[in-house]
C-alpha cells in the first residue's frame, strides 16, 4: 500500500475503534438520566439499580474512550500536518471548547457515582443532566470539524495563503446543525439499543417468573421507547442531511445513489452494486422519482450525476453500499422497536416471540455497525478531499515513511483494549449480579452507588 493509503487506514482504524466508545459514551448517560428520572417519579427501586449498573459500565467505557480519543488527536497532528495547519488557524474553537465539555462530563459523573446517596434528588438529576450535556457537547464539537471539512467556511485562500479568517463563521459552517443533530440522535439511538441487547439476552437466559426477568423486561421496554423515538428522529434528520449533500456535495450524493447522469425525476436505488464500466447499479431496486423528492422535496428537482464532474473527483463508488447498509440498519431498528411497543401496548402481550428477542439481542451491535457505516460513508464520500474543494487528502498527508509498522502496532493495541473492556465488564457484572444490587437496594442504610466501585 502507498503511504497515503496506510495513513488513511491507520487513522480510519483509530476512529473506527474510538467511535464505538464515543457513541455509547453519549447514548448511555441519556439512558442513565432517563432511568433516574423515572425512579424519582415512581420510586421504583429497580430503575435506580438500572442507573447504577449502567453508570458502572459507562465508567469502564469512558476509561477506554479517553485514551483512544487522545491517540486520535495525536495522529491528526502526525499523519495530517497539512490539514492541521488549516485547522489550527481557522477552526481551533471546537478543540478548545471540547476540553470544557469533557471537564463538565467527568466532574459531574464523579459526583453522581460517589455522592449520589448523600445529595438531594434534584442534585442527582442536575448532575446527570450536566453529564449528558458534556458528553453530547464533546461529540458534537469534535464532529463539527468533520462538518467543516465538507462545508468549509470562515476563510479564503489567496496566493496560497490563508486570509480573512473568521473562526465563528468556520464554527457555524453550513452543515453544523444538521451534522450535530445527526450525531446526537444516532448516539442516543445506539445507547438505547446497547441496553436492549443486554436486556433481551438476559431475559432469554432467565426464568420468566423471576425478578431478574422482570427487571430486564423493564429495561428492554425503556430502551425500545428511547430507541424507537430517536431512531425515527435520526431518519428524519437523515432526510435533511441528503438535502445538504444535494446542495453542498452533489457528487457525494450521486455516488451514494449510483447516479451517473444528471436528471430530474431521479430514481432512488436500494441495494445493488455500482458498476463503473456500465455506469449503472446492478441488482438494485429502483424507486422512481424518489431521489429527486428526497433531494429537494419535489419530483422535478434536478439531481446532478457523476458524469458532471471530472472522474478524479468521484468518491469511491462502494459508498453506495455503505449508504444502503446505514439506511438499512436504521430502518430495521425503527421497525423492531415500534413492533415491540405495539405488541406490548396495543396487543397487551406479556412476552415477545423468541425470534424478535434475538433481533433485540442483535440490535446493539447492529446500531454500532450503522454508526460505522455512516462514519465511513461520510469520510470516504468526501474523497479525494480532506477539506472539500480546497485541500486534497494527498496534500494533507505526512511525508514520513514506514507507517506500516505503526499501523500493525496500533491494531494490536486496539485488539488488546477491546479484549480488556469485554473482560472487565464481564468480570464486574458477573461478580455483582442484578440480584445482589436489588437486594442491596432493598436494605435501608446500605449504599448502592458507592458499593463495589
Amino acid at each position: 500500500m502507498s503511504d497515503l493509503v496506510i495513513a488513511r487506514s491507520l487513522f480510519g482504524t483509530t476512529m473506527g475503534f474510538h467511535i464505538i466508545f464515543a457513541t455509547i459514551g453519549v447514548g448511555l448517560p441519556f439512558m442513565i438520566l432517563t432511568a433516574e428520572l423515572i425512579y424519582q417519579k415512581t420510586k421504583d427501586i429497580e430503575y435506580v439499580v438500572m442507573a447504577k449498573r449502567w453508570t458502572k459500565a459507562f465508567a469502564v467505557l469512558l476509561g477506554v474512550g479517553i485514551p483512544t480519543g487522545t491517540i486520535a488527536g495525536v495522529q491528526l497532528s502526525l499523519l495530517w500536518p497539512g490539514f492541521m495547519e488549516v485547522i489550527g488557524r481557522v477552526m481551533p474553537l471546537p478543540f478548545q471548547i471540547e476540553i470544557y465539555a469533557f471537564f463538565i462530563e467527568a466532574l459531574f459523573m464523579s459526583i453522581y457515582v460517589y455522592a449520589a446517596e448523600r445529595i438531594a434528588p434534584w442534585m442527582r438529576i442536575t448532575s446527570l443532566v450536566l453529564v449528558a450535556i458534556g458528553a453530547m457537547g464533546s461529540a458534537v464539537l469534535i464532529t463539527n470539524v468533520h462538518a467543516f471539512e465538507g462545508t468549509p467556511a470562515g476563510f479564503n485562500i489567496v496566493n496560497g495563503k490563508i486570509v480573512d479568517i473568521d473562526p465563528w463563521a468556520a464554527f457555524f459552517n453550513p452543515s453544523f446543525f444538521v451534522t450535530a443533530g445527526h450525531v446526537a440522535l444516532s448516539a442516543y439511538t445506539t445507547g438505547a439499543f446497547i441496553v436492549a441487547t443486554v436486556s433481551a439476552y438476559k431475559m432469554l437466559k432467565a426464568e420468566g417468573t423471576s425478578r431478574v426477568y422482570h427487571f430486564h423486561q423493564k429495561a428492554l421496554l425503556l430502551s425500545l421507547v428511547v430507541g424507537g423515538i430517536f431512531s425515527l428522529l435520526t431518519a428524519l434528520n437523515g432526510h435533511e442531511s441528503a438535502q445538504y449533500l444535494h446542495k453542498y456535495q452533489p457528487e457525494k450524493l450521486a455516488a451514494a445513489e449510483g447516479l451517473f447522469e444528471t436528471q430530474s425525476h431521479a430514481p432512488l436505488t436500494i441495494g445493488g452494486l455500482t458498476d463503473r464500466e456500465t455506469q449503472e447499479v446492478k441488482y438494485g431496486l429502483e424507486i422512481p422519482w424518489a431521489l429527486s423528492f428526497l433531494a429537494g422535496n419535489s419530483f422535478d428537482t434536478v439531481v446532478k450525476g457523476l458524469n458532471d464532474f471530472p472522474e478524479p473527483y468521484w468518491p469511491p463508488l462502494f459508498v453506495h453500499t455503505l449508504f444502503n447498509a446505514m439506511v438499512g440498519v436504521g430502518s430495521l431498528l425503527i421497525l423492531i422497536s415500534f413492533l415491540g411497543l405495539a405488541l406490548r401496548k396495543v396487543f397487551k402481550k406479556d412476552t415477545f416471540p423468541k425470534w424478535l428477542m434475538w433481533l433485540y439481542v442483535a440490535s446493539g451491535p447492529l446500531a454500532v455497525l450503522g454508526i460505522e457505516f455512516g462514519w465511513i460513508f461520510a469520510c470516504t464520500g468526501r474523497q479525494p478531499w480532506t477539506i472539500y474543494r480546497i485541500l486534497s487528502t494527498a496534500d494533507s498527508v505526512t511525508t514520513s515513511k514506514n507507517l506500516g509498522i505503526l499501523f500493525a502496532l496500533f491494531a494490536l493495541v486496539y485488539a488488546i483494549l477491546a479484549f480488556s473492556v469485554l473482560f472487565v465488564l464481564r468480570y464486574y457484572f458477573k461478580k455483582n449480579s442484578v440480584v445482589d444490587d436489588l437486594n442491596r437496594a432493598d436494605q435501608k442504610g446500605v449504599p448502592l452507588f458507592s458499593s463495589n466501585s
